[in-house]
């Protein structure tokens, strides 16, 4: 076991990652890939020689890095497999967060988390009305979110239509997320037009597994995928 006697925590320690993909694209795509198991706190990953290769995740919730470190053992990312285990110390995030950086601020770090969290949980209420769900797909009133009732008309078929990307998105990221699922074939980008691709499957009913998966799901936070069915 890679964990070894390492106690589960927040930060996930991740090596023998591809060393000739850059270091902001590096960054996204492990972003995309892990915060669908929780929110990410933090997220590291050094070009330095010794530093090459590995990154650090700092998940809000130890479940959250636990789902991570036993669900993307050995996934291939970039064309290698991930090694992933707990990291052995705190992460510098989770320090401040809690206080333990500076005693003296420990119950000014506490108040200050629980007015977020009262303030995500307001969030959410709101969510539930339909209030904040119009800022969140801000973009789509713009016709870059949401789709169309057009859109979701078309009949089920192998072929999803993703819109509302970031644009410096890639096929790679794209293909990270997708591979998860059976029957993944590849993944289209549209170079003139940013922020919209095609993703095929074996069939029909692999790609509906995929879109309800993947739904609302966010690459960046202010960028959920809105996917449909794929015009034939």
């Amino acid at each position: 076991m890679l964990s070894g006697d390492i106690p589960p925590n927040k930060t996930i320690y991740i090596k023998n990652l591809n060393e000739k993909i850059k270091k902001e694209e590096l960054k996204r795509s492990l972003y995309a890939l892990f915060s669908q198991y929780g929110r990410i706190l933090d997220l590291v990953a050094l070009k330095t020689e010794k530093l090459r290769g590995q990154a650090w995740v700092v998940f809000s919730e130890v479940p959250a890095a636990s789902a991570a470190v036993r669900q993307m053992q050995n996934f291939p990312f970039y064309d290698k497999p991930m090694r992933i285990q707990y990291a052995k110390t705190k992460s510098d995030c989770i320090a401040r967060e809690e206080g333990t950086d500076n005693p003296k601020e420990k119950r000014k770090k506490q108040e200050k988390a629980e007015t977020k969290r009262k303030a995500e949980e307001a969030q959410k209420t709101g969510a539930a009305t339909g209030g904040p769900r119009e800022e969140v797909n801000g973009a789509s009133q713009a016709g870059a979110g949401k789709p169309s009732a057009k859109d979701m008309a078309a009949a089920p078929n192998n072929i999803l239509f993703v819109q509302n990307l970031p644009h410096e998105t890639t096929s790679m990221m794209l293909q990270i997320l997708f591979q998860q699922y059976p029957g993944f074939r590849e993944v289209r980008m549209v170079e003139a037009k940013p922020g919209i691709a095609f993703v095929e499957f074996d069939d029909d009913m692999q790609s509906s597994i995929a879109m309800q998966a993947l739904q609302s799901f966010k690459i960046t936070p202010q960028n959920p995928m809105a996917i449909s069915y794929a015009k034939k």
